[in-house]
């Protein structure tokens, strides 16, 4: 089953039923995830539609709608990992509003970010010697080496942090039969690594949480040399959910149109359940030409 995310459009509308209509009009799509860039003025055209049999959502990232006094899309505003118990808190109880609206919405999935280690982050300068020519060097190596260190050493804390929000979450989001995506993150810093998770999900032990695969995010990481992104695939796809579906250019160009960078993509779909939810995730920048050329492509390949 394939769904659209309106990351793609939220920042450019007013009004959320135009915004819906865009979707379902320019590209055809019936299944929709409302992204984390929904403003509260968004709402009412978004109910509206809803109301009127219009659209189906397939899912909401949190958070969705964005914390009031956020202007711009922000799922990492408030994290389950942060230092300050006020922090976690906020991002409780936002949590619990996006599964409200998901329940209102009888969206199956609430997608979600947990966090990150407070270090000095490493994803984005190997990205950049990457893109220097620097690939793999003395420097390049030492640097994802160190980091690695000290993710390993000081990392136990924070995962502790979201294990303990994350248990409150599930119980919130059991209430309201609504199920929760852990996202897979494009960053070495932020959590769960690829490591963690499984342990993640064995303690939390729960039907209502699942892993959510987004595979431009794990394709940079191939790309750094943190993982293999088809080895990752097969030991994680039975607790897959769903999908952020999205290509990858060389190093770190991510939110591309399927088929136009290097993700393997007729290798790693059949990897996963049959019945997993493939949301596409698109920049804002993609026009509606090149999204309609992969989802014919898609279409051509793995059916609807």
């Amino acid at each position: 089953m394939i769904a659209f995310s309106t990351c793609w459009n939220s920042g450019r509308h007013n009004a959320g039923d135009k915004m819906l209509c865009e979707i379902k009009g320019k590209l055809g799509f019936e299944l929709i995830e409302l992204g984390h860039g929904i403003r509260i003025s968004l709402i009412p055209g978004i109910q509206k539609m809803f109301d009127a049999g219009e659209v189906r959502f397939s899912s909401l990232h949190n958070f969705c709608p964005l914390p009031v006094e956020v202007m711009a899309a922000s799922p990492d505003c408030y994290q389950f990992s942060a230092v300050y118990p006020q922090e976690r808190e906020r991002a409780i109880k936002q949590t619990f509003q996006t599964i409200d609206f998901a329940a209102r919405l009888s969206a199956p999935f609430v997608v979600l970010h947990l966090g990150a280690v407070n270090m000095k982050p490493i994803t984005d300068p190997l990205i950049e010697l990457a893109k220097a020519g620097k690939y793999l060097s003395r420097k390049y190596v030492r640097l994802k080496l160190s980091a690695v260190q000290k993710r390993e050493k000081n990392g136990a804390i924070y995962v502790q942090r979201v294990k303990d929000c994350l248990r409150r979450v599930i119980d919130y989001a059991a209430s309201k039969n609504v199920k929760l995506g852990l996202e897979n993150r494009r960053g070495y810093e932020e959590i769960p690594t690829e490591r963690e998770l499984p342990s993640l999900l064995d303690e939390m032990n729960s039907p209502q949480i699942g892993y959510w695969h987004d595979f431009g995010h794990a394709q940079i990481k191939e790309n750094l040399a943190f993982l293999d992104h088809a080895e990752w695939l097969r030991a994680i796809a039975p607790r897959t959910v769903g999908c952020h579906v999205q290509d990858c250019i060389w190093p770190a160009q991510d939110h591309q149109p399927p088929f136009a960078g290097g993700v393997d993509l007729e290798k790693l779909v059949p990897l996963l359940p049959s019945n997993c939810l493939f949301v596409w995730e698109m920049s804002p920048r993609k026009t509606i030409d090149e999204i309609r050329r992969s989802i014919q492509l898609w279409k051509e390949r793995f059916g609807e």
